[in-house]
């Protein structure tokens, strides 16, 4: 019963492991699983729970600290009698019991930058944490609109194909009743050899770009991945028109990117560290109190108070102040504010050019999304175009009107649009996330409406 219950549930986990890998994925499942298997989050998320136990830490400064110890001692020879506090030569074991309670009152606030330096820390994780998802989740949409364009591409090239193998059945026809040339056959047949080799060519490129995006997942590469591809379909730019809101850039857009997040804590987290150190310079003050007792025995006699009575009568209590002046400690006083004074100005260098940067990257991703929108729209016409071009050149030269190598042209010229087209479309939705990116979007979860 054991074994078949063991056998059991493997055939069940089996199962259901297989079903997690033949499910169709989206790009939302792509940047999910990503995100989740990405080591260079999981290092991120450990860095973040540092920067947490350092905020623990700093709010711990600001509690009492106690402490407990326990002595043990064996005079033999000349030593003061505990009794009589006068010298003896007799050997005598003492016991000493304390507890001590440290409360600091004034340390020039640095306790109190100390703290909100490690909040600063502590937001400065959480945006590290949030740009290294949206930086993966951009990493699997490069990754996976390069396996739709190519996809699409395969497709283009079987429809070519058929089309061919069609066309040159029609040819042959076409030549046996004496209305075709075997020179027109000819060209058919190099066509048809064309577009085998196309579609070959495609398929290894398609194949490429499905391993690249396994290895930016971190996807098993033996694995089979069936990926629910967006759809070029035959009028784009209607779907687009229902999923992209054409509103431009504001000026405050990149404010909320991770990026400028992470440098904006950085640079509070440096300026509190500075005035932490800053802080060296003032006089401490803080409040002590202890409990202390002890017992003695002289040794090789039985004379002596118990070791009760010894700690009641023996014990002692203390309340203090004391005040702690910074004189002169080798100038390590000085030289550490002045690092972390230059490092506050190299977070403040840090934060401006980030927040140039991110302007000129953000206006960068609205002026290249308004192109491919407008090629977008002008390549839906080129492409109906093209194919009105096409089937009128193919009647003429199923009429004897053309030869086969206009119609191998405007063919051509046909599959060209259509991959052009389908490129547009593509790098319309990549930009489109780059725009949420800049904006402080996560990208992950605004990319599910693609897949509505």
């Amino acid at each position: 019963m054991q074994r078949l219950v063991i056998l059991l549930s493997f055939v069940i986990c089996h199962q259901t492991y297989s079903c997690v890998w033949s499910q169709n994925w989206t790009m939302q499942h792509c940047m999910q699983y990503a995100i989740e298997h990405n080591h260079e989050l999981k290092q991120a998320e450990l860095e973040l729970d540092n920067f947490k136990a350092a905020k623990v830490g700093a709010l711990g400064r600001f509690l009492p600290a106690v402490d407990a110890g326990v002595g043990v001692q064996y005079n033999f020879g000349r030593a003061i009698d505990p009794e009589t506090n006068g010298y003896t030569d007799v050997s005598t074991f003492y016991n000493g019991y304390q507890v001590t309670a440290s409360l600091p009152v004034f340390d020039g606030f640095g306790r109190l930058h100390a703290l909100r330096a490690a909040k600063a820390g502590e937001l400065m994780g959480q945006s590290a944490l949030r740009q290294r998802q949206n930086q993966t989740a951009l990493d699997v949409l490069q990754a996976y609109t390069q396996v739709a364009y190519y996809n699409g591409l395969v497709q283009m090239a079987e429809e070519k194909v058929q089309e061919t193998q069609l066309l040159l059945q029609q040819v042959r026809l076409l030549e046996e009743v004496g209305r075709k040339s075997a020179a027109d056959v000819a060209q058919v047949e190099s066509q048809q050899a064309e577009a085998d080799y196309e579609l070959t060519r495609q398929q290894n490129l398609y194949a490429s770009a499905l391993l690249e995006l396994k290895k930016v997942m971190n996807f098993p590469l033996n694995e089979d991945m069936s990926l629910d591809l967006v759809s070029n379909g035959e009028n784009p730019a209607s779907q687009l028109g229902n999923k992209i809101s054409p509103v431009g850039p504001q000026k405050s857009d990149f404010q909320l990117s991770p990026e400028l997040e992470e440098a904006r804590y950085r640079m509070q987290a440096s300026k509190h560290e500075w005035h932490q150190a800053r802080a060296e310079l003032y006089p401490s003050l803080s409040l002590n109190a202890g409990l202390n007792t002890t017992y003695y025995h002289t040794l090789h006699t039985t004379d002596g108070q118990s070791f009760r009575n010894q700690l009641s009568n023996n014990m002692g209590e203390y309340v203090g102040i004391s005040l702690s002046i910074p004189i002169f400690n080798r100038l390590q006083t000085v030289t550490g504010i002045r690092r972390a004074r230059n490092n506050y100005r190299m977070a403040c260098e840090a934060f401006e050019q980030k927040q140039l940067e991110l302007e000129k990257l953000s206006l960068e991703a609205w002026q290249d999304w308004q192109g491919y929108w407008k090629q977008t729209e002008q390549m839906q016409h080129k492409v109906q175009a093209d194919s009105l071009a096409y089937q009128l050149t193919k009647r003429q030269f199923e009429e004897g009107l053309c030869t086969a190598i206009d119609l191998h042209t405007t063919s051509a010229q046909l599959l060209n649009s259509k991959a052009v087209l389908l490129q547009c479309l593509l790098m319309t939705i990549v930009k489109e996330e780059l725009i949420r990116y800049y904006r402080g979007e996560q990208i992950w979860e605004a990319t599910a409406k693609w897949q509505n």
